[in-house]
């Protein structure tokens, strides 16, 4: 088995045994999508940048999907959470719509 077979073996066992740490037993997410925004936020901000931004969109999509907006799945609800933090990522930590406030997200 490859190196990276024992990755993925362990990545899906500690999603399991914390999902079920957590009681969120029915979240599906695609563990590979979360992966790839926290390194993509890692190079473009800096290293620590891959756990807030994972944090921070994991947040925001329990938000949408338990508030008013019906029908939002939990999956839809994070792959919406984590095209916006790739939308601002482009401009690092400085620049981007949070440099001249966010009127135009109702934030």
């Amino acid at each position: 088995m490859a190196m990276h077979d024992d990755d993925d073996l362990d990545l899906d066992q500690w999603s399991q045994r914390l999902t079920q740490a957590l009681q969120i037993l029915d979240l599906k997410v695609d563990t590979r999508e979360v992966l790839e925004l926290a390194e993509r936020a890692s190079g473009a901000v800096s290293p620590g940048a891959g756990a807030l931004t994972t944090f921070y969109v994991g947040y925001a999509a329990a938000l949408d999907a338990a508030g008013s907006r019906a029908g939002k799945t939990p999956d839809q609800a994070v792959r919406d959470a984590a095209e916006t933090a790739d939308r601002i990522m482009d401009d690092g930590a400085r620049g981007g719509q949070d440099s001249v406030g966010w009127a135009a997200t109702g934030q």
